[in-house]
């Protein structure tokens, strides 16, 4: 660990870093990679996934490798990467390049996710649902930096955190590929036995149902929380960060419950999250469909399991009418074909052996924020003590 970094200096950000604005049709770019911020990994710095340019419309921003994509949409995500391939990416990212008369390029991307950047950039945001940070704001916010020298040795202390943590990453994507292996391997079984598909409808209570449409409030424990899209990650688990409330006449209504599984209608469309009891009071938004799984017919967590699996994700891409987003209605959903094993216990095994691999996963994910919670320590111990 570096000792406590002193005789720090003020800067202004656009003296630490200049914005690159090289815009680009996606079909013109000579890259063959894109990322949007559905690939960054809140806290990580490596990219990992990504998709390629035909897969999007309208002007991107073009990056070369060693670039800083920061999205400066919903900046609590704390979504903000380091390039090491060129490519181009969402238009509700920043491309920054270091100053490296002021900065070490190795050392700014740490600074950026720590505590001191990220509060800053969160309260400098601009709008409602989807707050956004513009560079002229940014630009002229000031913070302290140490010289060049100890930012080097602050760099290699956190840069050995970071590969660890890049480990765990990489091992959770393993598991992540092995329990949709397991899925798959199920539902194959089943097709090749002849077992006919049901529609999700027939296994649900009641009619679909979409959310609540109406503003968000900064989060209060008086109101109920507000769910949006974009606070279920890939794997349906919901975040805890950038909590939002909303003013509703009718909660009951909107409430999910036990058993109730949600699917984005428009823009990440696929995406799921069943309800597990755990929620306390919290309502739904309007790009979200509601289906109660009637639990005395289907096991909800098979259902959920299901989502997750290669045949469900095929079944997205075809579904899917592209426009300015893509979209899916309830009554689709509500057609979607599965596949059911005669017994519950049989649904049951499948979930078990899910739950497995899951466990696994959690016991990673919770090392993967210890290892955060440490980088974030040392950062406030070095610039503040």
């Amino acid at each position: 660990m570096p000792e406590t970094i002193k005789q720090t200096q003020l800067f202004r950000f656009d003296q630490m870093a200049v914005q690159v604005k090289d815009k680009v049709e996606p079909e013109e770019a000579d890259v063959d990679r894109y990322v949007g911020l559905e690939h960054i990994d809140p806290e990580s710095l490596k990219i990992r996934r990504w998709g390629e340019p035909s897969d999007v419309e309208s002007s991107k921003i073009l990056f070369r490798s060693g670039d800083i994509i920061f999205g400066k949409r919903r900046a609590y995500q704390r979504k903000l990467a380091v390039a090491d391939f060129d490519g181009i990416c969402s238009a509700h990212a920043m491309v920054l390049r270091p100053k490296t008369d002021v900065v070490l390029e190795e050392f700014l991307p740490f600074f950026m996710q720590s505590d001191i950047f990220m509060d800053r950039a969160v309260k400098i945001s601009v709008g409602g649902l989807s707050p956004t940070i513009n560079w002229r704001d940014l630009a002229k916010e000031e913070f302290a930096l140490p010289p060049l020298e100890e930012q080097r040795r602050f760099a290699e202390a956190l840069g050995s955190i970071e590969s660890a943590l890049n480990s765990n990453l990489e091992a959770q994507a393993r598991l992540r590929v092995a329990s949709i292996s397991v899925i798959d391997s199920w539902v194959d079984s089943l097709r090749k036995q002849g077992h006919p598909s049901v529609s999700l409808s027939s296994l649900t209570i009641g009619k679909p149902s979409y959310g609540l449409n109406a503003p968000a409030t900064e989060y209060q424990e008086s109101l109920p929380r507000y769910l949006r899209i974009t606070d279920i990650d890939d794997d349906g688990n919901l975040s805890t960060e950038g909590l939002v409330s909303v003013e509703v006449d009718d909660p009951d209504s909107y409430r999910i419950n036990c058993g109730d599984l949600l699917f984005a209608r428009t823009g990440s469309v696929g995406k799921a999250y069943l309800a597990n009891g755990s929620e306390g009071n919290i309502v739904y938004a309007g790009y979200l469909i509601r289906f109660s799984l009637n639990a005395e017919v289907v096991n909800p967590s098979y259902i959920f399991a299901y989502t997750l699996s290669s045949h469900y994700w095929s079944w997205v891409n075809r579904m899917s009418r592209v426009g300015v987003q893509p979209n899916i209605n309830a009554k689709e959903y509500g057609e979607m074909p599965l596949w059911l094993p005669d017994t519950r216990s049989a649904q049951e095994e499948l979930v078990s052996k899910v739950e497995v691999i899951q466990t696994a996963q959690h016991a990673l994910e919770d090392r993967c924020d210890q290892l955060k919670r440490f980088k974030r320590a040392l950062f406030i111990e070095g610039l503040t003590s």
